[in-house]
């Protein structure tokens, strides 16, 4: 297909067209079909994950991490040090205009339509199990 002038107007006055702009306010600048692992806020903010993450970028070396820039700078230290471990890079990506429930986006240059780009609820069971087993003696015998 060849542009014509209009074309070419339509572009330098409304800037160039977006593929599904919703969804990649979503996921922080991606398409989902690009998406190897995403970590909501909260997830990022309680350091659930990390070891998912490790996984999925020695499986996906070529894959980069974007973090929201809207999540506070503290919350990603682990996140980072697992991509400079595995050679990822990552970019902080801030949009004002966007509400994106996720912390983090692990994501591809093409296409991959993984059906689960989220944490296995494995992981979160086994957080619920570490919090038990921490109570204290006092708690375990008189509220039962």
């Amino acid at each position: 297909m060849k542009k014509d002038i209009d074309d070419y107007l339509q572009d330098g006055i409304y800037g160039t067209k977006e593929i599904n702009p919703s969804e990649r306010k979503v996921f922080l600048g991606s398409l989902r079909e690009r998406i190897v692992l995403a970590l909501t806020k909260g997830q990022v903010m309680k350091n659930n994950g990390v070891d998912q993450l490790e996984i999925a970028m020695k499986a996906y070396p070529e894959a980069k991490l974007l973090l929201n820039g809207n999540v506070s700078y503290r919350f990603f230290k682990p996140y980072k040090a697992a991509a400079s471990k595995n050679n990822i890079p990552y970019t902080s990506v801030k949009n004002r205009n966007a509400k994106s429930n996720y912390g983090l986006v692990l994501t591809l240059e093409y296409a991959i339509d993984k059906e689960d780009i989220h944490l296995k609820e494995q992981e979160k069971n086994t957080k619920k199990i570490d919090k038990i087993k921490k109570r204290s003696l006092f708690d375990w015998l008189f509220n039962r």
